[in-house]
């Protein structure tokens, strides 16, 4: 490891990503910045489009090759905006690894698990075959695989989906990244094998001292599980703070409208979940100003003129709204809705 342990590991300033579609260009990400410090984690939320995972691959490098990429990505104060894929394959698997949203098609169905998760040991820190399959079962084994032993020449479909996503947490850590992105990482696990996978990844994060981003559309995995949080939009990020800080003063309509759409326990057979109304924009139509107006119960002309800036409603907590005099006041009610 490297750097100052008060220097950010990572930083992300203005982070823009424009795709081709087929309508044409679309500004996927705009504008997205953060910084996280080793040990630090971060969690990103939102709904499906609005650009989470986007983010992620443009830290992974491994956007399409027409996507334009504007702003800086530095780690440990190296820029990787515009790094050759060359020297990309150096970092991606080492130094900043990414546990993929559906493990059956992260894996490679033609090769052993033991094969995948020694594949990164072999090809970054130069150890022979026997030492990377040694360390592979020792991985498999932390991770909670039964009988990893006996099981490492085994292929992925002989594997429940929560094993196979503990293989895929394996193979990200292999080689004890700096940074581990976690692109929803439990998605279709019930809920108990959910929460089995959430903790065995928060405690390889301490015991590593890795830096984390969590990427989640569930409000409550992020915030039993990141220090600080980013809520997305549109390819921007509407609130950003403590997690603590976010979920005590929303101060955006959407996270708002967010926290009320979460199910309840112990609500009456019935009882319908409440919504907001319409849908996310499509990348290609996203309007020129604020990209929730249209779906926002308190937008106004100058929401739609030009994107709001973002506003500190307390230290450290932004909200890119320019109507925080009623949000934050309409944010004591989705608490308490």
């Amino acid at each position: 490891m490297s750097g100052s342990t008060n220097a950010p590991l990572i930083e992300v300033r203005d982070l823009g990503i424009r795709l081709n579609t087929s309508r044409g260009p679309a500004q996927a990400v705009r504008g997205v910045s953060f910084s996280l410090k080793r040990g630090e984690t971060l969690g990103l939320v939102g709904e499906s489009g609005c650009g989470k995972s986007v983010t992620a691959m443009a830290l992974m490098g491994l956007l399409p090759e027409s996507a334009v990429v504007s702003g800086s990505i530095r780690l440990d104060g190296s820029e990787l905006v515009g790094l050759s894929d060359a020297n990309y394959c150096k970092l991606r698997g080492n130094r900043i690894s990414m546990i993929f949203q559906e493990p059956m098609t992260a894996l490679n169905p033609m090769h052993t698990i033991g094969r995948q998760v020694a594949e990164p040991l072999r090809r970054h820190t130069n150890c022979s075959a026997a030492a990377a399959r040694k360390e592979a079962i020792a991985l498999l084994d932390r991770v909670g695989l039964p009988d990893a032993a006996k099981r490492v020449d085994a292929y992925p479909h002989q594997f429940s989906g929560g094993q196979r996503q503990r293989v895929t947490i394996a193979m990200a850590l292999a080689c004890q990244p700096d940074v581990l992105i976690a692109d929803e990482p439990t998605t279709a696990l019930d809920v108990t094998i959910q929460g089995q996978i959430l903790d065995l990844i928060a405690d390889l994060v301490a015991e590593r001292g890795m830096s984390m981003i969590l990427i989640s559309h569930d409000l409550g995995v992020i915030a039993e599980n990141v220090q600080r949080m980013m809520v997305m939009y549109g390819g921007t990020v509407v609130e950003s703070g403590a997690t603590n800080a976010v979920f005590t003063r929303m101060g955006h309509p959407y996270t708002q409208g967010l926290f009320r759409a979460r199910p309840r326990l112990g609500a009456r057979k019935g009882t319908r979940l409440k919504t907001i109304a319409g849908t996310v924009p499509e990348l290609a139509d996203l309007p020129a100003g604020c990209t929730f107006a249209d779906r926002c119960t308190i937008v106004e002309d100058r929401c739609r003129a030009a994107l709001p800036a973002v506003v500190d409603v307390s230290a450290g907590h932004g909200v890119r709204c320019v109507r925080t005099d009623v949000s934050m006041a309409e944010a004591v009610g989705a608490v308490g809705a």
